[in-house]
């Protein structure tokens, strides 16, 4: 089973159609719900739902979901039924499966009440397809339209000095890369407040994005948060909310994380925890927003922009 710890939260949405073939006379039987078993398309809605429901239990490898929306609706023809099932969540993963799984479960429910009244190669279920889906990847973009410069600090005592190996800053520049980011600045400097603020403000107008990595906690060394606060002209603070609130369903000390961000003139400037889980999960929760704001900035079309 795929592993989507890391994915983001978010609502998402699918639709799925499929076609049963008949015989005239068997889709009068489906429109005056009148089979010798009942109302077949009545019957189908809900063995649809249930299926959407079961999908994990039915098919391997697929996740179990909270299925928020279930529904199918049913289009008669002279000699066909599209049936069409739309499923929504609010999950780490989308209902694709969910959809084309009530779908079938559906269409076969009809064939299944029907078989009595034709012969069997009168009756077929095909064509099932997925229709759209939204959320997800397909809806919130990890990738910038054009590639922007960004700069990344560390700050730590123990790798500035060699003693410890840094693993968290190049965990951010390798996340930047496959976003679009280039031209990357790196750099590693002790704690220090005064190196801090004087790299942030040689830098700012000239990185569009500044995410610095280490600082953020309650150490006596920790100076990140105190010393940038001061310098921001407008924090956005839903940033670091989802930030915690990601990392908080993966660990209890993501609640002990002070990070901040916010320009600083035309610089985005976001602080990061110093351990590479801690930075993975911060950026990991706040990239697609990160993207969005870039590209919105830019002049750039975006699906379910404002």
């Amino acid at each position: 089973m795929k592993d989507v710890g890391m994915k983001i939260d978010s609502y998402r949405e699918a639709k799925a159609i499929g076609i049963l073939h008949a015989p005239p006379h068997c889709i009068e039987l489906l429109i005056n719900g009148n089979t010798d078993k009942g109302d077949a398309l009545k019957t189908a809605r809900i063995a649809g739902i249930m299926a959407a429901k079961k999908t994990d239990e039915l098919i391997p490898l697929c996740h179990s979901l909270p299925i928020y929306q279930a529904d199918l609706e049913f289009k008669p023809y002279a000699t066909h039924v599209e049936i069409i099932a739309t499923v929504s969540t609010i999950a780490s993963t989308g209902v694709e499966m969910e959809a084309l799984t009530a779908v079938s479960v559906a269409g076969l429910t009809l064939y299944d009440m029907l078989k009595p009244h034709c012969k069997p190669e009168e009756l077929s279920v095909n064509h099932i397809k997925l229709l759209n889906k939204i959320g997800g990847k397909s809806h919130f973009k990890y990738e910038l339209k054009e590639a922007l410069k960004a700069s990344v600090i560390v700050l730590s005592d123990n790798v500035s000095m060699g003693k410890k190996n840094d693993t968290a800053g190049k965990t951010v520049v390798d996340i930047l890369k496959k976003a679009n980011f280039h031209d990357i600045k790196f750099q590693v400097i002790p704690d220090s407040s005064e190196q801090l603020q004087a790299l942030i403000e040689a830098q700012q107008n000239l990185y569009p994005l500044i995410l610095t990595v280490g600082g953020t906690g309650f150490g006596e060394r920790d100076l990140t948060v105190e010393t940038i606060k001061p310098l921001l002209q407008q924090e956005i603070p839903g940033l670091m909310e989802a930030s915690r609130s990601f990392g908080q369903r993966r660990t209890p000390y993501a609640a002990l994380s002070k990070g901040i961000a916010g320009y600083i003139d035309k610089s985005l400037v976001v602080t990061l925890p110093g351990s590479r889980q801690g930075a993975l999960e911060s950026l990991t929760a706040i990239l697609p927003a990160l993207i969005h704001l870039f590209d919105i900035q830019n002049n750039i079309p975006h699906q379910g922009g404002y």
